[in-house]
C-alpha cells in the first residue's frame, strides 16, 4: 500500500526519520515545519495522510487539524498526531479534534508504519457515501457533509457527522465503544472510551430540537450504542 503523507514537525531530525522510513516503504513525502505551511500543502497537494506535530511554531498542531476538519476539501484527510505530550486529556482533545489515531514520542518508527498503513486501510476501505438520506425530520447530505432537522442546520464535528451516519445507515444495531472507536476514529483500541461517550453527549444535544432523534440515540447498559427505528 502507498500513497502521499505529508509530514508536519518542526525538529528537522525526527522529520528526517520519518520520512526516510516512509519512503523506503514507498510513500510519497511532503514536509512542512510550521503549521501555516502544513495547511497551504494540505489544501494544495491533497495527502492521503498527515503526520502532524502538536507543539508547532505559531499556529499548534490542534489548530491546523481543526483546520483541517473544517473545510470540505481536506475534511477527509486521515491525521495521525505524534507529539511530546503524554498526558490522557491531550490525546482526548486530540482526537476530540478530528485526529484519527495518537502517538506519543519517543516512538518507534515500525510501530507509526504500522499505524499509518492501518489508518490508510481503513480509509481505502470504507467508500465514500453521496447522496441523501432522510430519517423522518432529519436529513443527511453524505457529500456536502451536512445534516439538516427541518430546516435548521446541525453545526456538527466530522466526528459527530461520522457518528450519526454510522448509525443512521445501520438502524438497530448494537455497536461497542470499541467498535464504535475502530469505525469512526480508525484506530486500535487503546485503554480508554470516554471520548465515545463526550461525542454521545454532544451528538444528543445537538439533536434535542427533535426530542424523537436525540432519544433515538439510546445506550444500551453494559454494551454500547444503538439507533433504534423511529
Amino acid at each position: 500500500m502507498t500513497g502521499k503523507i505529508l509530514i508536519v514537525e518542526d525538529e528537522i531530525n525526527i522529520r528526517e526519520l520519518v520520512r526516510f522510513n516512509l519512503e523506503k516503504e514507498g510513500y510519497a513525502v511532503l514536509e512542512a515545519e510550521d503549521g501555516n505551511t502544513a495547511l497551504a500543502l494540505a489544501r494544495r497537494e491533497r495527502p492521503d495522510l498527515v503526520v502532524l506535530d502538536l507543539m508547532l511554531p505559531g499556529k499548534d498542531g490542534l489548530d491546523v487539524c481543526r483546520a483541517m476538519k473544517s473545510a470540505r476539501e481536506t475534511a477527509g484527510i486521515a491525521i495521525i498526531m505524534l507529539t511530546a505530550k503524554a498526558e490522557e486529556v491531550d490525546k482526548i482533545i486530540g482526537l476530540e479534534m478530528g485526529a484519527d489515531d495518537y502517538m506519543v514520542k519517543p516512538f518507534s518508527p515500525r510501530e507509526l508504519l504500522a499505524r499509518i498503513k492501518a489508518v490508510l486501510r481503513r480509509s481505502q476501505k470504507d467508500a465514500p457515501l453521496t447522496g441523501e438520506l432522510v430519517v423522518g425530520n432529519l436529513k443527511l447530505n453524505f457529500s456536502r457533509y451536512e445534516a439538516h432537522i427541518g430546516k435548521e442546520k446541525l453545526e456538527l464535528t466530522p466526528k459527530e457527522f461520522e457518528l450519526l451516519k454510522l448509525f443512521v445507515t445501520d438502524v438497530g444495531r448494537v455497536f461497542t465503544r470499541e467498535q464504535l472507536l475502530d469505525k469512526v476514529w480508525g484506530y486500535e483500541y487503546f485503554g480508554d472510551t470516554r471520548t465515545v461517550d463526550v461525542h454521545i453527549r454532544h451528538l444528543r444535544a445537538k439533536l434535542s430540537i427533535d426530542p424523537v432523534l436525540a432519544e433515538a440515540i439510546e445506550t444500551v447498559r453494559g454494551v454500547g450504542y444503538r439507533f433504534r427505528e423511529i
